[in-house]
């Protein structure tokens, strides 16, 4: 099973530059990601050989993309240290397809000819190349391009859309590194992993949001914007990407490293319909129920069980909420100690049991 670290998971950067505030803002994405089913089957070693065949030549597909976009973008920069930049950003996207294709040679068979290409990456690499192309919202139509800074405009915005792939890329393989055993080689995907660990690849992807920085600084506070827009839509097409894998294995999140399942029970907490919201969601619930119920001068259908009314049923929840709340309080108030003391898991467990009680008294009305 894949254990995540908690590292680079839980330790969010401070860095105001633009590309780190962009990936620090659409942080969901990349958590999405990580934990997608492909991802944690992969770092886990248990993800199936056809499923890696198919996200490799999916891959290609979005590589050769890749690499006609930095294409596209030196062409657009006007600094002579942009446009060299790009270019070795390119080469290394071609090194990656090198690996790609070692891959391939390894299994003896063209999974990138036999495989058709899924929507996801379609709909990823046509993004890709539209703004590469100057198809952006905002921007004038690529031949009308006057001045080389409209042209540059496109190459910030070409990066805006690239830089999150190899952040992303770069944070994965740190991730899925560090679950590698020092002694542990016959992990079937060693080989991925040590790639996008690299410090060549970790070096690629910072070189990316360097250079999205540099071209950024002469923009104007709207023309920033829609390379955040750029930037996210990049992301959630990555994320969709990793989705869009098959899968015909069952895959497990996981929650802890630490847990031995022989001297400790893991206890997972959910809400009644087994999620776990940020906010309560009882008043949510009662609040469609009196929206939906029938109005007081209603007449109901003949031979269904009577509804309160709309009025009523909101009379009714305000007394109970007000109830609840302060008995809540109440139970709360009597469960915290009166001064500070040392964590002792009998007290917390002892408390967390008033507190079940409590609620098992408000849900059945005892």
């Amino acid at each position: 099973m894949a254990i995540l670290p908690k590292s680079s998971v839980d330790v969010i950067p401070t860095d105001d530059r633009l590309a780190k505030r962009f990936w620090i803002k659409f942080r969901r994405e990349s958590m999405l990601s990580l934990y997608s089913p492909f991802a944690l089957s992969l770092a886990s070693g248990s993800l199936k050989i056809d499923t890696f065949r198919h996200y490799i030549a999916e891959d290609v597909h979005f590589l050769k993309a890749f690499a006609r976009a930095y294409e596209l973008a030196e062409n657009c920069a006007d600094d002579d240290d942009a446009k060299l930049a790009i270019s070795e950003l390119r080469k290394g996207v071609l090194q990656e397809l090198k690996m790609h294709n070692s891959f391939v040679q390894e299994w003896g068979s063209d999974c990138v000819k036999e495989s058709p290409v899924n929507s996801a990456t379609v709909k990823y690499t046509e993004f890709l190349l539209a703004t590469a192309s100057g198809k952006v919202e905002g921007l004038k139509a690529p031949g009308t391009l006057a001045t080389p800074f409209e042209k540059t405009k496109i190459a910030a915005y070409t990066l805006g859309a690239m830089t999150p792939c190899m952040r992303l890329y770069a944070f994965l393989g740190k991730e899925f590194q560090a679950l590698l055993e020092s002694n542990e080689h016959d992990h079937p995907y060693k080989k991925w992993i040590e790639n996008y660990s690299s410090e060549s690849f970790q070096a690629s992807a910072l070189q990316t949001e360097d250079l999205l920085d540099k071209l950024s600084v002469p923009l104007t506070g709207e023309e920033l914007n829609i390379i955040e827009k750029l930037y996210h839509q990049a992301m959630k097409l990555e994320t969709e990407f990793f989705y869009s894998q098959p899968l015909t294995q069952p895959t497990i999140a996981p929650l802890t490293k630490e847990h031995d399942p022989e001297q400790y029970r893991l206890i997972i907490f959910s809400d009644f319909d087994l999620t776990c919201t940020v906010v309560d969601s009882s008043a949510i619930l009662a609040e469609i129920a009196i929206v939906t119920a029938p109005k007081s001068d209603q007449n109901q259908p003949t031979g269904q069980i009577g509804r309160m009314s709309s009025v009523e049923l909101r009379n009714t929840w305000g007394l109970l909420s007000a109830q609840y709340t302060e008995e809540y309080e109440q139970c709360i108030e009597s469960i915290l100690p009166s001064e500070k003391v040392e964590f002792n898991y009998e007290a917390l467990h002892k408390a967390l049991e008033q507190l079940s009680d409590f609620e098992k008294r408000a849900t059945l009305g005892l």
